[in-house]
């Protein structure tokens, strides 16, 4: 049993990784009161612009780095939309999914099929002896192990630092932090910056550590489902590593059922993480009035305030 389950918690941690990036970036978004529908095509954008970096100069660091500005960018378009112009949000952000993925899907064509250089697995000293928990959390790639690292920094960033209480405070109360002084677009743009590079990091990371190749469609709806993790884990960062981390496990667990020459139909089986996904969600509003939802999520404020 241990031959099987072993492996399939470490690769429920490769695959949730992508997905911790992403409803991490999300998450810092709608701190600040935006709400970014956006997140399939940011990671699309990313992961073709960390791939290519990465293919050209050779670094896959400067690829991770390239897939974090390429989300910042297309995130800053959403902010623009909707924190300057104030446009609809949800408009905006399912405009910004539907470049991004077309977008990708037509500059990546010439490099379907052709690898990159990437991130490959190795043994974290010391802790990758651990028994059992060596074998699942520390024979992973470097991105892995940072993912290890940013829901701490996330948690510290908004409980313990006056800029992370600064943008609580616009995404809650975006007139009143106005009234003490703070400046609550320029806040909103800092957290959807930020946020997009979250997001970029995971797109990244689909191209240059888990396929290291590339494909048309690499985000596979990871997007969306960051986006419901958000609600899942109710904007906390602590259940956002459950919550990534479950759904990862589904996505392996259907993978290694197909390895394995299961009759059941491969379109059922990758319907798995989004099955999922409408449970998490029915499951959340289930909770009724019962949240944790940034008072100002989604609505507009003026570029003045």
């Amino acid at each position: 049993m241990t031959e099987f389950l072993i492996p399939l918690f470490a690769a429920t941690v490769q695959s949730g990784t992508p997905i911790l990036y992403a409803t991490l970036g999300e998450m810092m978004t709608e701190k600040g009161g935006v709400l970014n529908l956006g997140v399939e095509g940011i990671m699309s954008v990313a992961a073709l612009a960390a791939f290519f970096v990465s293919m050209s100069t050779g670094s896959p660091w400067l690829g991770f780095l390239a897939g974090g500005v390429a989300g910042t960018l297309m995130a800053t378009l959403h902010g623009f939309v909707c924190i300057t112009c104030l446009g609809n949000q949800v408009v905006s952000g399912l405009a910004l999914t539907i470049l991004g993925v077309g977008l990708t899907n037509f500059l990546g064509v010439p490099y379907v099929g052709q690898s990159a250089p990437g991130f490959t697995p190795f043994d974290f000293p010391l802790l990758s002896s651990i028994p059992y928990l060596g074998d699942i959390f520390f024979k992973h790639d470097m991105l892995v192990y940072i993912s290890f690292v940013v829901p701490f920094v996330f948690w510290f960033f908004f409980r313990r630092t006056s800029l992370g209480l600064h943008v609580t405070a616009t995404g809650e109360m975006p007139a009143a932090a106005a009234a003490v002084g703070l400046k609550p677009v320029a806040l909103r743009y800092f957290a959807v910056m930020a946020g997009g590079f979250l997001i970029g990091l995971g797109g990244a990371y689909l191209s240059l550590a888990y396929t290291h190749l590339w494909t048309n469609g690499l985000s596979g709806g990871r997007g969306w489902i960051a986006v419901a993790l958000v609600i899942f884990a109710f904007w906390r960062p602590g259940r956002a590593v459950a919550g990534a981390y479950l759904f990862g496990g589904v996505m392996a667990f259907q993978l290694r059922l197909q390895a394995m020459g299961t009759h059941l139909p491969s379109s059922l089986l990758l319907m798995l993480p989004y099955a999922l996904t409408v449970l998490v969600l029915i499951l959340s509003a289930a909770r009724g009035r019962r949240t944790d939802a940034p008072a100002a999520l989604g609505t507009n404020i003026e570029p003045e305030g």
